[in-house]
């Protein structure tokens, strides 16, 4: 009993409360210290618009940034579109009317300078209806000039043309490229 008595006595203390007092005082002065460097280093406040990147060069995109204290990564090349000039940006993170703060990274996706290559696949032996339909999803175009030759198979495929040049399987071509179907006549 006697304990209990010596440790409410001791939380009535003077001693004690002054402890309290310095250790609420210390920690509310550790909290605005933390809080007033927090504020300098982080650069608490400052916005910087992020301007729109779109269909600019990367020596355009440097040049812009830079005044702005922004820098930038190149991340991806994505498919190829026509409707942008070729190494051109066609995506961007954060995107332009962002507000960042100075020394940002821009995450850029450039546009590549042309179509990626794509492999010939073997159509030999199949309808005309079924080569179309796998050429279009191969991403290539199919053109009008069709050239027959003597086969019993009518509409089936013989070969392949682009640009007036024979083609094997296994080469090749960029997306959108037209090739020509040569297809058996049935006689």
């Amino acid at each position: 009993m006697e304990h209990i008595k010596g440790f409410f006595g001791f939380l009535k203390s003077k001693s004690f409360l002054v402890q309290i007092g310095i250790a609420i005082l210390s920690l509310l002065l550790f909290v605005f210290l933390l809080q007033w460097w927090l504020g300098m280093t982080t650069n608490h406040g400052q916005k910087i618009q992020v301007p729109n990147l779109d269909k600019l060069a990367l020596a355009d995109v440097k040049t812009r940034l830079e005044t702005l204290d922004l820098q930038f990564v190149v991340i991806d090349s994505a498919n190829y579109n026509p409707d942008y000039p070729k190494k051109s940006v066609i995506e961007q993170d954060p995107e332009a009317g962002d507000f960042v703060k100075e020394n940002r990274k821009i995450y850029l996706t450039l546009n590549p300078s042309k179509y990626r290559d794509v492999e010939i696949p073997d159509l030999n032996g199949k309808t005309k209806r079924l080569a179309t339909s796998i050429l279009l999803s191969s991403g290539f175009l199919v053109g009008d000039e069709i050239t027959y030759v003597k086969d019993k198979g009518k509409d089936v495929v013989r070969g392949l043309k682009h640009n007036g040049e024979d083609l094997q399987p296994g080469t090749k071509l960029p997306k959108q490229s037209t090739i020509n179907f040569i297809l058996g006549d049935g006689n």
